[in-house]
């Protein structure tokens, strides 16, 4: 019987360690199961431009594994079973259960509304591409009006930097307001955060500092200090979550839920389950968890092929840097920054701002598409046999 492979989720991680694993491990021992709800590859480095008016390319997912002997399920993941290694999926046809002998789960994460009043029911988000394509629906009709409207941007993380001056820039009569919770761009050195601010003033962007929404209504938000801020389209962009799925199955997590790994991403309490991706609880080079983004997938998705490839084959596990070396911002098309941190995470004084650092974002843009698009370029062609398959063949040889 063929060891059985199942990667849930087809994000960067999933995707680029599914195909990987097809160029690796042979065929004639292995078969590998992709499940994702959505049918194509989503870019939720670019989910900002879409929501801007801007087309991305949306590859599907069965042309991405074509030719790779891949399985693709198009269904949702509705629990895991990792003690009778089992996971329950639901489609247009009801759905079912698929048995696995090695698991990876990488379903991601989506937008976190911490509770607050009216945000799941009124605030947009660009987490996903269907919610991406619902934002720009509204801001479409908002732009169609003499008057334009307001657009509301909650979260000054990195997706609600990119998502404010994406907007600013691309629909210029539209009036875009940026919260954030403290001093923008914090986390950024002086340099980078002066960079920012001009950029914003530039723009037209209105920025409220030290500021905490404490609900979202219809046309409006309201404050913890009782400022009250008009809103034809607010877009929660504070902070991601990811799915109560790996909790709830028994798998060792955090308290937000990520499943706690250890440094080959294997479950430290199933051993036959792996996480890459922003599902995983992985500890960098630096000793702090790696931060949710498109760079922790490929180091984590790099270091759980080479431990599934090596545990299943008896080959030496190689180790991959798992670093965080800083973060790429666009602002708009034109303009970008580009911060590198120490090894504490901190910012570095110096910093990279303007079109080049637009252009290296773009650069990454494209590459990490690319990447994902073709997970088998590059690897070796040999496609190495289980060790108990070939284990199985030499005691019968001697028998």
């Amino acid at each position: 019987m063929k060891h059985r492979i199942v990667v849930l989720g087809a994000g960067y991680a999933g995707a680029y360690v599914a195909g990987t694993l097809a160029r690796r491990v042979s065929p004639a021992d292995t078969e590998i199961t992709v499940v994702n709800a959505e049918p194509d590859f989503v870019q939720r480095l670019r989910l900002h431009q879409l929501v801007a008016g801007q087309e991305i390319e949306a590859p599907q997912l069965a042309d991405v594994f074509a030719g790779t002997g891949i399985r693709l399920r198009l269904a949702r993941v509705t629990a895991v079973d990792p003690e009778s290694q089992v996971v329950a999926v639901a489609d247009a046809d009801g759905g079912g259960e698929l048995g696995y002998d090695t698991l990876l789960y990488a379903l991601g994460s989506h937008g976190a509304d911490h509770g607050v009043p009216g945000v799941a029911e009124r605030a947009f988000d660009v987490a996903s591409r269907p919610s991406a394509l619902r934002l720009r629906e509204r801001l479409d009709s908002l732009s169609r009006r003499d008057e334009g409207g307001s657009v509301l941007v909650v979260g000054d993380g990195l997706t609600g930097i990119e998502t404010a001056t994406e907007i600013a820039e691309s629909r210029p009569g539209l009036s875009v307001t940026l919260v954030a919770r403290g001093e923008l761009g914090a986390p950024l050195s002086a340099g980078a955060r002066s960079h920012l601010r001009q950029a914003c003033d530039r723009m037209g962007i209105t920025v409220w500092e030290h500021t905490s929404v404490e609900s979202v209504e219809a046309a409006r938000v309201l404050c913890a200090d009782g400022t009250v801020l008009a809103s034809d389209a607010t877009v929660w962009t504070a902070g991601f979550a990811v799915s109560p799925t790996a909790a709830a199955s028994g798998l060792e997590v955090t308290e937000d839920g990520r499943i706690v790994v250890d440094s080959t991403m294997r479950s430290v309490s199933h051993p036959n389950v792996y996480a890459a991706g922003d599902s995983a609880n992985a500890v960098g080079d630096n000793g702090r968890p790696l931060p949710m983004s498109c760079a922790s997938a490929g180091y984590t998705g790099r270091q759980a092929v080479d431990a599934i490839v090596g545990r299943l084959t008896g080959r030496e596990i190689a180790n991959t840097k798992l670093e965080y070396v800083g973060n790429h911002i666009s602002l708009g098309r034109r303009d970008g920054i580009l911060q590198m941190v120490d090894d504490e995470a901190q910012a570095k004084p110096k910093y990279l701002g303007g079109r080049k650092a637009a252009r290296i974002k773009a650069g990454i843009v494209t590459m990490s598409l690319w990447a994902t698009s073709h997970p088998t370029f590059g690897l070796p062609k040999r496609k190495h046999r289980l060790a108990a398959v070939l284990d199985a063949s030499t005691e019968n040889a001697v028998a």
